[in-house]
């Protein structure tokens, strides 16, 4: 079972590396963008038919970036302050890789 978890993040987290990178700051994704970007392949692997069963894991993955300081969550075109936990937030969010 670990593995499969394991495989589950590293599909995931390349789709994830791969769509931040590709925006130069200050532009953000919709973390829809992540799973939505997967193969028919890569959703049967993950054990899904439909992208949005893994919009909450992806929110997590998005919010575990922010936590470690690689990543901005805005909402509304605001930065999320950092006493907000992902619980709180409803609605859609956008992330944006921190410039380095």
């Amino acid at each position: 079972m670990a593995r499969e978890a394991t495989i589950h993040r590293e599909i995931l987290i390349t789709h994830l590396d791969r769509l931040l990178s590709a925006r130069a700051y200050p532009k953000t994704i919709c973390p829809s963008e992540v799973p939505r970007a997967l193969t028919v392949t890569e959703l049967k692997t993950l054990g899904v038919s439909d992208w949005r069963d893994l919009m909450p894991e992806v929110r997590e993955m998005i919010w575990d970036l922010r936590q470690r300081g690689q990543v901005d969550i805005l909402q509304k075109g605001s930065l999320v302050p950092d006493d907000v936990d992902l619980t709180d937030i409803k609605g859609p969010i956008r992330a944006r890789k921190i410039p380095c």
